[in-house]
């Protein structure tokens, strides 16, 4: 990724679009969407989040906005509204925005074309543009991926979600969109027991690089409850790992903590088969 911003400087002209995705449904797109766009906000920078999930939309409520809705993505991709009425402030910073998804339509209501019209809109508005995708590798993923310059794939340490970030990632190839990895609810004390994959397990079955791993952490759930994202909460350990990830996507060079514990890699391979 170039020409990035930084909260002190060197502002790029046109935003850099990062969709947000995962092919399995659960895993924390939308916290992450909401937290990292926050997180960035705070370091000084002006974000706009991008529900693509049309028919569900819940980027509103983890955002607290859900009751100040009158337009969404497909009036401004079908022309309906002007994009400036669309798009919605957050209560906590003058830095963050949000672009609901519509309720009522279908997902194929718009193509990956007017989804192209719509960050065109506000690429010079906006340092970074975050896309919630849907779950799923159907037309909706197709529209979020439509005009992204790179990826974060999310995915827990769990076999099944590692599977469809996988297919995910190659998708995301196939497009020239480069990929980087968060690792959602991850449980450090299970990874230290062998009872879950550790970091360098989940890194070494995709082979994409790191660029956050998120603990396991109850505040998340009270974030989303609130309609504030956990990068509000100074205590919370979830909410500094978003802000590190923040640091991350602006160009800063953090490690990644590793946590090596015992890996039951081997184990599942067996069971399954791989390599066999």
């Amino acid at each position: 990724m170039n020409n990035r911003s930084s909260a002190t400087g060197g502002k790029r002209e046109i935003g850099e679009v990062i969709v947000i995705t995962s092919g399995k449904g659960g895993v924390g797109k939308t916290t992450t969407t909401a937290s990292l766009g926050a997180a960035l906000a705070l370091r000084g920078q002006r974000v706009l989040v991008i529900d693509a999930d049309i028919g569900l939309r819940n980027l509103d409520v983890i955002l607290g906005l859900e009751n100040r809705i009158v337009f969404n993505i497909v009036d401004v991709a079908k022309k309906i509204c002007k994009p400036s009425q669309a798009i919605i402030k957050s209560k906590k910073s003058n830095n963050l925005y949000l672009l609901p998804a519509s309720q009522t339509d279908d997902k194929d209501v718009i193509d990956e074309a007017e989804v192209r019209y719509v960050l065109e809109q506000f690429k010079r508005e906006f340092h970074y543009i975050l896309v919630d995708s849907p779950a799923g590798i159907e037309q909706g993923f197709r529209n979020a991926c439509a005009g992204a310059e790179s990826a974060i794939v999310v995915t827990t340490p769990e076999v099944s979600a590692i599977r469809d970030a996988d297919r995910v990632v190659g998708l995301l190839s196939s497009k020239g969109i480069e990929a980087r990895l968060i690792i959602n609810r991850i449980d450090f004390e299970m990874v230290r027991r062998g009872d879950m994959l550790s970091v360098r397990d989940v890194q070494d079955i995709l082979g994409v690089e790191i660029i956050g791993v998120i603990e396991r952490d109850e505040q998340i759930i009270v974030a989303a409850n609130t309609g504030e994202p956990v990068v509000y909460n100074p205590k919370s350990k979830a909410g500094q790992a978003f802000t590190r990830i923040a640091a991350r996507v602006c160009g800063e060079q953090l490690p990644i903590p590793s946590f090596m514990g015992g890996s039951i890699w081997s184990r599942i391979t067996r069971r399954l088969g791989v390599g066999q």
